[in-house]
């Protein structure tokens, strides 16, 4: 396997695919052809990519939950409620863990423990188990567009299973499925293996059929600088891009700080778009996402609702495409569909009364965009001259040198030597930067915002301030100020 962002010769791509569809017994449903002629049947308004598109056109941001259960029919149950009860404009199919470790062996011991049961004993829907039909059950028995989600390293026969079994979207990539998930699993390995995916979406895209790509944002959902998400992504949708991928949605977790989660929202679809073109992809088209806070939540739900609550004004006020919505149980585990509905209600609620508003631009708001863009360049543009031009190869030599460093990632992949924490207004900066190749007023930037709360709070710049950070919300905070 030699790595490079090439798109992969149709028949490599179908000598893997042959191993692939291989690994579990529905792979022997797949037939593409039939495939191509079930999506033409699909409305037009449950196929993801077109709703994106008229959202971005119109300045709508749609809602959408996360949610997964073992059995095909409480499945169908409890989408059909998010969508009666919740009004959820999308729809999400969350995998569950085992699938998501290629496990299928304990994933269908799971589905029968369930049956036994009454009740899911997964936290999420084994597709590759239930096969193509069972999927397309699950997509025609609901009136809204419906999403995977998952968080698989190998995705292959994942994605060849559900892509056949009518879901019109697909989220996850190489780096962001890879790096805040696994500890052992080679990046180069996940990059290729995904390049398979890609590939596949864009063999349904030259049949015309539009399949929605999206990275995932957040990736380790604590204390991530806009800049270093803003970089996976941009990076994944070069690589999904070449293998002919027309549809993607960049996504990135809420910090809570407004103006820089406003600034974030912009300068990704921007950057997005600039270096798509600079490579020559001007047919792909880019919506964005917002991940409601991803870190640790209050375990009192009034208190949680009001964290859903800033999430959902911060996407409205930042004119995100969709948003992840969170439940007042995430501190306590899987919630109930009342609860998911709950957290999904209390967001379109806010979404819809901030609509017509925007954030002015401010001084502040200004300034954090041309930071977030600076910083941003300074990481892909090393990437790219660490490749040679190739970012598939600049990414591996990258993450080895550290010019690409996830906060708090378990991979060994990962050089793990950046330290973020929260300037005095709560915005995300480096406390320390490792070997992000910024540039010497990038790095005084970042030194002069975290010394201003450490004079305010009388205290040195320490470790123990990114310690205070990561608690600060579940303890009713944005910053975590000392005691």
């Amino acid at each position: 396997m030699e790595l490079r962002n090439k798109k992969l010769d149709i028949d490599l791509f179908k000598n893997i695919q042959q191993e692939v569809l291989m690994q579990w017994a529905t792979g022997k449903e797949v037939d593409f052809e039939e495939a191509i002629n079930y999506h033409k049947l699909i409305p037009t308004h449950k196929v993801f990519s077109n709703k994106l598109i008229k959202a971005k056109e119109m300045g709508n941001t749609l809602i959408q939950p996360r949610a997964g259960v073992a059995l095909v029919d409480k499945h169908i149950e409890l989408l059909n409620y998010l969508v009666e009860e919740g009004e959820a404009d999308l729809l999400p199919t969350t995998i569950d863990s085992y699938t998501r470790h290629n496990r299928y062996n304990e994933a269908e011991e799971g589905i029968n423990e369930s049956r036994k049961a009454g009740r899911s004993l997964l936290n999420g829907f084994p597709a590759v188990n239930h096969g193509i039909s069972l999927c397309r059950k699950v997509n025609e028995s609901v009136n809204v567009p419906v999403q995977v989600r998952h968080g698989t390293p190998d995705a292959r026969l994942l994605t060849e299973i559900t892509i056949a079994g009518g879901f019109t979207s697909y989220e996850g990539g190489g780096i962001s499925y890879n790096i805040p998930y696994s500890k052992n699993i080679p990046l180069d390995k996940t990059i290729y293996d995904w390049q398979y995916v890609d590939r596949l979406i864009g063999l349904y895209e030259e049949a015309g059929i539009s399949i929605n790509r999206e990275p995932f944002g957040p990736l380790t959902g604590t204390l991530v600088p806009p800049c270093i998400s803003h970089s996976v992504a941009i990076i994944e949708s070069l690589l999904a891009a070449e293998q002919g991928v027309k549809n993607i949605t960049v996504g990135y977790g809420q910090c809570g700080n407004l103006v820089q989660d406003v600034a974030a929202i912009s300068t990704l679809e921007t950057l997005t778009e600039e270096y798509l073109r600079k490579f020559g992809y001007d047919d792909v088209i880019v919506t964005t996402v917002l991940h409601q806070w991803m870190g640790g939540f209050p375990q009192d739900e009034a208190k949680a609702f009001g964290v859903i609550s800033w999430g959902a004004a911060t996407a409205a006020l930042a004119k995100a495409t969709k948003v992840i919505v969170k439940t007042p149980h995430e501190a306590m585990g899987v919630p109930t569909k009342e609860a998911n509905a709950s957290g999904i209600k209390a967001t379109k609620q806010l979404v819809t009364m901030l609509k017509d508003q925007k954030m002015e631009l401010t001084k502040e708001l200004a300034e954090e965009k041309d930071m977030i863009m600076a910083e941003t360049r300074c990481i892909i543009d090393k990437t790219l001259e660490l490749g040679e031009g190739d970012i598939a190869v600049g990414t591996i030599r990258a993450f080895s040198a550290g010019v690409i460093d996830i906060p708090f990632a378990p991979s060994r992949q990962n050089a793990g030597k950046v330290f973020p924490a929260r300037d005095n207004m709560g915005a995300i900066r480096f406390l320390e930067c490792a070997n992000i190749p910024f540039n010497k007023e990038i790095k005084e930037y970042h030194y002069k915002k975290m010394k201003e709360r450490a004079d305010y709070e009388k205290r040195d710049m320490s470790f123990q301030m990114v310690i205070d950070d990561i608690y600060a919300i579940g303890k009713g905070r944005l910053v975590g100020r000392p005691r």
